[in-house]
């Protein structure tokens, strides 16, 4: 490995392209059909629907970006905080999660369902097969540098993308009429809570820990200096991203209100792919299937490279390339043979980390107010407690917790770990207040510039 550095870029470019790296990074096939679902499902309650789910799925990631940026270089070093054994088994579980064991097959799987299948009537495992095999090669290819990734991304994937996703949301918002119906059961009573529940299922703040070391590595690449500059940069990138996400999110959103008969669809993606089909006929089919691939080949490539540049990290006696050509194949192997079996398996894995992580980001997030001392108890006992409880919510053990606020929400940890977080924090401010911080538990990612 090298640490190699670019020749500087302009700042402010260098913010734009890693904002629009990240952006392409955080937005998949998921993040592309949940808003226009919800705009129909909502109804005449959008706004604080879509608030809602904006707080979850835009807020909690920009967080976790900043999370990273003030308080170390990695997931795994943050992580550490808690502990040795999370710090080494909650950063594995988040990157195999997201990545080969759900995230990253999947955008194989739903590029191929939902912009080949309908234009061509392909649906054998045989095209399935074929597609795969050059989605991933395609994505192992833009992925094979991860000094370059912010330059494919961010200067020619994305800007195309969002070209294609704003043309789609205006024309849709030009030729259709205001349709909100009456809003389902599910948003009637407390719309804002139905929307924040829907934009957790994004799962993006999980992806934020994992995507933090991208950033990180990509603003360092390209001549970002060390401390406040580069925590600074990063956490910019961060934002820009997430306001960039916020309004695609609420213009797929309004598609949802705007499209005529909006009940008769049965998900996300038909609503879009009707949208397309309505306001632009077949060139509207090709649009909404070049949005599908680009938004989930993006997102594979910056799962590949942040997966392998972890496991790098991790087990430095494998190449970065290594890592990156087995999580390509695996994900193509499982794209190909159906997801129904890891779905499973992951969905269980996923439910069970995400209340840590976002214990983690919001303690990491509060150290800084509270001087110069490392956390310690605050750590342990709030990220803990969500382990716990989450563990027993995952498993099936609901006897011990139905008693919480929320837990039929699946929001019954939030208490028990703010309150943990509190007591934590208590004995860490009469304790350990004015203790200088531990240098890092982990190297910094590396500069990776392999051969």
């Amino acid at each position: 490995m090298s640490t190699t550095t670019a020749p500087k870029k302009s700042h402010v470019s260098l913010i734009v392209v890693t904002s629009l790296m990240l952006f392409s990074m955080f937005f998949g096939a998921g993040n592309l059909i949940f808003p226009p679902q919800l705009g129909v499902d909502a109804g005449t309650n959008f706004w604080p629907a879509i608030i809602g789910f904006l707080g979850a799925g835009v807020l909690l990631p920009v967080l976790g970006i900043i999370a990273i940026a003030l308080s170390g270089h990695s997931v795994r070093d943050l992580a550490s905080r808690a502990g040795r054994v999370f710090g080494l088994i909650f950063p594995i579980l988040a990157y195999l999660s997201i990545g080969a064991f759900y995230a990253l097959p999947r955008t194989g799987a739903v590029s191929f369902e939902m912009a080949v299948t309908p234009l061509t009537g392909w649906d054998s495992m045989l095209a399935s097969g074929i597609f795969n095999f050059i989605f991933f090669g395609v994505a192992l290819a833009l992925s094979w540098n991860p000094n370059t990734i912010s330059s494919t991304l961010g200067k020619y994937l994305t800007p195309v993308l969002v070209v294609l996703l704003a043309l789609l949301i205006i024309l849709a918002l030009v030729n259709f009429d205001y349709a909100a119906g009456a809003p389902n059961e599910v948003y009637t009573d407390a719309p804002m809570a139905a929307g924040l529940l829907e934009g957790y299922l994004t799962m993006d703040a999980i992806a934020a820990l994992a995507f933090g070391i991208v950033v990180i590595s990509a603003l360092r690449y390209n001549g970002v200096k060390e401390g406040k500059p580069l925590a600074s940069a990063a956490i910019v990138a961060g934002v820009g991203a997430g306001v960039l996400l916020g309004a695609i999110y609420i213009g797929l959103g309004l598609i949802g209100q705007v499209i005529p008969d909006g009940g008769s669809y049965d998900n996300g993606a038909s609503i879009l792919s009707s949208a397309a089909n309505l306001t632009m006929g077949v060139p509207g089919q090709i649009i909404f299937a070049a949005i599908v691939v680009l938004a989930c080949l993006t997102t594979a490539v910056g799962l590949i490279t942040a997966t392998s540049e972890f496991f790098t990290e991790l087990l430095p006696g494998i190449s970065y390339k290594t890592w990156a050509v087995i999580f390509a194949f695996a994900s193509f192997a499982m794209a190909t043979a159906g997801l129904d079996t890891v779905l499973s398996i992951a969905a269980p894995i996923i439910g069970f980390i995400y209340p840590p992580a976002i214990a983690l980001i919001f303690i990491a997030l509060i150290e800084p107010i509270f001087g110069r001392g490392r956390f310690r108890w605050t750590y342990l006992l709030g990220v803990w407690v969500a382990v716990i409880w989450s563990a027993l919510t995952s498993f099936g053990v609901t006897a011990l917790v139905d008693w919480a606020p929320l837990q039929g929400a699946g929001l019954g940890w939030v208490l028990p770990t703010v309150v943990a977080v509190v007591i934590g924090l208590i004995i860490d401010l009469t304790t350990r207040r004015g203790q200088p911080t531990p240098p890092p538990a982990t190297q910094q990612p590396q500069v990776l510039t392999e051969s």
